[in-house]
């Protein structure tokens, strides 16, 4: 009893200090250079992620803001804050929504908790490739109802960006195949999707927000994570987990969101020149991106001694199959979306090897 008071008080006082956090983070962004509103001279443009300087995602962003200040410098004054300085992603997605910040970079794990038809980029194995997923992301048909149905909720989709492929890394032992997984505590993106997803491969979920996750590894709070390449170096994780095992389980998009309101009180030709920057956003990090992953794999390899390995694939398919089978029969939303993007998955099949 003592105990579960004691863990009650702790997790009131996390409550309490997260309130205390967004509290000063909204004072510190309504009051620095007025607060986004129009004021003596220009119209500050919030825009927020957590990835760093290097990172295909703000370089995107840069050129977003180049492009922007190019057409509308004399109006606009975009400012683009990296590496989580305007909050955890749950943090900036709850900025936006009130239109304390105006674009941020969410992972679609936390817009699944905004409206489940998001779920559907969440399934394991989903994509039969990823040329099937690039043209999946582009197809307006498939992805605009999904970007705009959390409208309601204060935001809409803008743009995806790139995120590469998850597959799990760890501290002490390589995972060659579920089994290895068994009583492993593994960080996982805050959805149900990922939780699920874990349970059938026999591991412990661990979701917390992508910033904890090194401080979690080195502390031995969780035994890995799954993400992409880039999380080994441009975040450090591969100077604690040597191993990474390309399972591949997900191509999950970064979503670039907006705030609604903001969106439609722009004037229709400053609205254009934003919608352009998007889609250079688009172009411009997916670019990157590949660059990117590259450079990381070889910095892993060569530098951190990240051992990478290829186990196969299908003891994994097998395993999380019943979630996207669950998945359909609970969400009704996902049909249309789920069979659209098995006819790209048909024409774009995975590759031998």
């Amino acid at each position: 009893m003592k105990k579960r008071l004691y863990d009650m008080k702790g997790e009131i006082m996390k409550i309490r200090f997260k309130t205390i956090v967004m509290a000063v983070i909204v004072a510190l962004i309504l009051t620095s250079c007025g607060s986004g509103k129009k004021g003596q001279d220009k119209i500050i443009i919030r825009v927020g992620h957590n990835q760093s300087q290097n990172h295909p995602t703000h370089l995107g962003l840069l050129a977003f803001e180049k492009y922007v200040e190019s057409k509308l410098g004399d109006k606009y004054d975009v400012q683009v804050y990296p590496s989580e300085l305007l909050g955890s992603q749950i943090d900036m997605v709850q900025l936006t929504q009130t239109g304390a910040i105006n674009i941020c970079v969410a992972s679609n794990a936390i817009l699944e908790s905004f409206n489940d038809v998001w779920e559907i980029f969440n399934l394991p194995y989903l994509f039969a490739s990823s040329e099937a997923y690039h043209h999946v992301m582009d197809d307006p048909e498939i992805v605009r109802p999904i970007f705009e149905s959390t409208r309601e909720g204060g935001f809409e989709g803008v743009a995806w960006l790139d995120a590469g492929s998850r597959s799990f890394y760890t501290k002490n032992k390589p995972i060659n195949s579920p089994a290895d997984l068994k009583g492993l505590k593994i960080r996982v993106q805050q959805s149900p999707t990922n939780v699920r997803m874990m349970d059938l491969l026999g591991s412990s979920a661990s979701p917390m927000g992508f910033g904890e996750v090194y401080t979690a590894l080195q502390s031995g709070i969780i035994d890995g994570a799954e993400n992409n390449e880039m999380a080994l170096t441009d975040n450090g994780h591969g100077e604690v987990c040597k191993y990474y095992s390309y399972d591949m389980h997900q191509m999950v998009p970064d979503i670039v969101i907006a705030n609604y309101q903001w969106l439609e009180s722009l004037p229709k030709e400053d609205r254009k020149v934003f919608d352009e920057g998007f889609k250079i956003l688009n172009q411009v990090q997916r670019k990157e991106w590949n660059t990117a992953v590259e450079n990381a794999k070889k910095k892993a390899s060569e530098q951190l001694g990240v051992e990478f390995i290829y186990p196969d694939q299908k003891p994994f398919v097998d395993a999380v199959a019943p979630l996207t089978k669950e998945a359909l029969e609970k969400n009704k939303k996902l049909a249309p979306y789920y069979d659209a993007i098995q006819k790209y998955n048909k024409e774009f099949p995975a590759k031998e090897g």
